[in-house]
């Protein structure tokens, strides 16, 4: 391809994803001065903004935890209202296809960064990542959960920390499975161990999102203990992401998994008030 072309097409893809925001918050100051606060994002794709830009890669802007664009009332803009002290201190170090065994380097990573407030929300690669023989061990998903917290409790003792629930994948299924858009896009490898065959009613295949419905139970079920041994900084959201009800209409229309604009959005607004937020 001509230079000429390959930059026309990257100019092009970023008016796309500038129009799709819809605007920006203010940029804030670089280089604030060690301790000033301010929040850190931990986990995978889900907290990255992923496919929220109408491309199908991380949207920073758009994260229900770190984002700083208008469309999503993300954590950081809710305390950026109430202190505008923190501006410019959000900090993302999920990153997409990260499973829980990438928690304690993202966790080190934050502390350098000495936020107040991380949010934690990582599993659905765990499930996802290949078929049901791929999914991590129960037992060895909360060791790793307890050895990113460990991370954090020894590097940043202070910050309050919210675990957030795995959303329920199952439903998406449920929901999508008549939709021949989603089960195309799916087609191509989305979340295989769920998500694969998705209008197969065979036992086999029927038994497979069984066994992936119970593993992320199980995994939300681990993600409190985590929280509840980590002590009285951490906050599990008691289910309440999980709880959400995940239509197609607050998934983005590419992969027809991860959360569009809307979606984050609704991530924020559930696991801001779980964190005991009111506004």
């Amino acid at each position: 391809m001509p230079r000429r072309w390959a930059a026309a097409v990257a100019c092009l893809l970023a008016l796309v994803a500038l129009a799709c925001e819809g605007g920006r918050a203010e940029p804030g100051p670089t280089g604030a001065p060690p301790g000033a606060g301010g929040i850190a994002a931990l986990g995978d794709s889900l907290s990255t903004g992923f496919g929220s830009c109408l491309v199908l890669t991380s949207c920073e802007r758009n994260s229900w935890s770190t984002g700083d664009g208008l469309r999503v009332r993300s954590h950081y803009r809710r305390l950026l209202d109430r202190d505008p002290g923190v501006r410019g201190r959000a900090f993302n170090h999920a990153r997409p296809g990260a499973r829980a065994a990438a928690l304690a380097g993202q966790a080190e990573a934050a502390v350098r960064d000495r936020p107040d407030r991380v949010t934690v929300l990582i599993g659905a690669n765990d499930v996802c990542r290949g078929g049901v023989e791929a999914m991590t061990p129960v037992a060895e998903f909360r060791a790793q959960v307890d050895r990113g917290l460990r991370a954090l409790r020894t590097g940043r003792p202070k910050a309050r920390v919210l675990v957030v629930s795995i959303p329920d994948l199952y439903r998406l299924w449920q929901v999508g499975h008549t939709d021949a858009r989603a089960v195309r896009a799916w087609s191509r490898g989305v979340c295989p161990a769920l998500l694969a065959a998705p209008t197969s009613q065979a036992p086999a295949d029927r038994a497979r999102r069984a066994a992936v419905r119970e593993r992320i139970v199980a995994y939300n079920g681990q993600l409190a203990a985590a929280c509840r041994a980590y002590g009285s900084r951490c906050r599990y959201d008691g289910g309440a992401v999980h709880r959400v009800r995940f239509g197609l209409d607050l998934v983005n229309p590419l992969d027809w998994f991860h959360p569009n604009a809307a979606g984050q959005g609704r991530l924020a607004e559930v696991s801001w008030r779980a964190w005991g937020g009111t506004d």
